[in-house]
């Protein structure tokens, strides 16, 4: 089922620790994971782990996914290099698909003018205000944001749980009492919300 399709955006310096929770709860919960490159060519992440990737940026068209990811890494401040994910992140807002970006990537929406009207977070805000961008009243101080029209999820380098709790938020992974129970888990290591997790 393309509905349950979520495309996670792979290139090189890409930061590893920033979607785990969220890959990996995901495909628990019958959703397929794809990864998805500027081309076909392998790539490694920051933590030197190499990534052949399924399909490049052209193959994917938002009707055929529940969700694009945009993960941080070097790249989005050092180069415009992966300013094409930002285009695609573009396209898939443009037709109703939902964005996650944590770290770096949101850096790279911003420079591509997606937070210069949504509510947004990031690592901090005046590391968004250094590209220049138009959106610094909607910039919120919160681990991770998902904006009004529940299309765009944001977070900071620091934050891949609250990242996931979002996105699992948006795609119904988990709901009300098993989602605060998850994050308080993976946040706070609360062990009795493991036993409302397995009810």
């Amino acid at each position: 089922m393309t509905g349950k399709t979520v495309h996670l955006a792979v290139y090189d310096t890409y930061a590893d620790w920033e979607t785990g929770h969220t890959t990996a709860h995901l495909t628990q919960h019958g959703h397929t994971v794809k990864t998805v490159a500027a081309a076909a060519d392998p790539v490694t992440t920051m933590g030197g782990v190499r990534i052949q990737p399924d399909l490049t940026l052209d193959d994917v068209q938002p009707q055929d996914s529940a969700l694009l990811i945009l993960t941080g890494a070097s790249l989005w401040d050092t180069s415009d290099k992966l300013a094409p994910f930002a285009r695609k992140a573009r396209a898939f807002l443009e037709a109703g698909v939902p964005v996650a970006a944590i770290c770096g990537a949101t850096a790279g929406l911003a420079r591509e003018g997606l937070l210069d009207d949504r509510a947004h977070t990031s690592a901090v805000s005046f590391y968004l205000a250094a590209t220049g961008y138009k959106g610094g009243e909607h910039y919120r101080e919160a681990d991770a944001v998902t904006d009004d029209d529940g299309l765009l999820i944001t977070a900071g380098p620091t934050e891949p749980v609250a990242f996931a709790r979002e996105v699992f938020a948006r795609l119904g992974v988990y709901e009300g009492e098993k989602l605060d129970a998850w994050y308080r888990l993976f946040h706070d290591s609360d062990a009795s919300a493991f036993e409302v997790l397995e009810s």
